[in-house]
């Protein structure tokens, strides 16, 4: 579902937008983790836990399916200021402790803790090894896919849950004219307020960091 609204909008950008000098489309997997957040709320559902407020440790698991990837369409208006949109298909576990120690049998955001932001970016020239560093940063919305359950009612699906921010520094290197491949470092806090099947709600805030390798296209 969220891929197909990115694709859709690639498409219109491409082909609706003004005329661009250069566009890249990408791709990237990589390393992904988070730190450990507050996790409070209100599990009101007929056999829930009720109130709770704990600290939940956090595990990426970036290759467990479905896998940790990004998607990215960019389009650079000069040679170093280029702009664009981005779905960074992120993922979080509750850790086993969590689990058992807060009463619950499962929670997690795993099929993406999904962050659709519009991106600004800067680069410069290639450097002597012919690698072209750039920096970035990015706001938008947390889609994630809740799943939780404490014994009651079990929430499952996605959410627009709040604001989302992420910040990026790499260095991409040229294959040919129209193929390179990148490296880069991504950081992300997002805001999730989510609402639980059967009554109540959860709120977390949530930091990534991740190292993604992956491979752009220019049209």
């Amino acid at each position: 579902m969220l891929r197909d609204y990115l694709i859709t909008l690639v498409a219109f950008l491409t082909f609706a937008g003004p005329s661009i000098s250069e566009a890249e489309l990408s791709f990237y997997g990589g390393w992904q983790g988070a730190p450990h957040s507050v996790v409070s709320g209100s599990d009101s559902s007929a056999g829930g836990i009720g109130d709770f407020d704990f600290v939940a440790g956090w595990e990426g698991r970036p290759m467990a399916m479905p896998p940790y990837y990004g998607m990215r369409y960019t389009t650079w208006e000069s040679a170093t200021f280029g702009w664009g949109v981005e779905l960074n298909h992120a993922k979080v576990y509750a850790d086993d402790a969590t689990i058992s120690d807060n009463g619950l049998t499962h929670f997690e955001f795993s099929d993406g803790l999904n962050l659709l932001t519009v991106n600004a970016f800067r680069r410069w020239g290639e450097t002597a090894s012919n690698f072209t560093p750039y920096v970035g940063a990015g706001v938008g919305l947390a889609i994630p896919h809740v799943e939780w359950d404490s014994g009651g009612d079990f929430t499952f699906g996605y959410q627009v849950t709040g604001p989302a921010v992420q910040w990026i520094a790499g260095a991409s290197y040229p294959l040919n004219d129209r193929w390179s491949v990148f490296g880069e470092y991504k950081g992300s806090y997002s805001v999730n307020n989510a609402e639980l099947d059967g009554g109540g709600s959860l709120s977390t805030n949530i930091v990534t960091n991740a190292f993604n390798l992956g491979v752009s296209l220019g049209f």
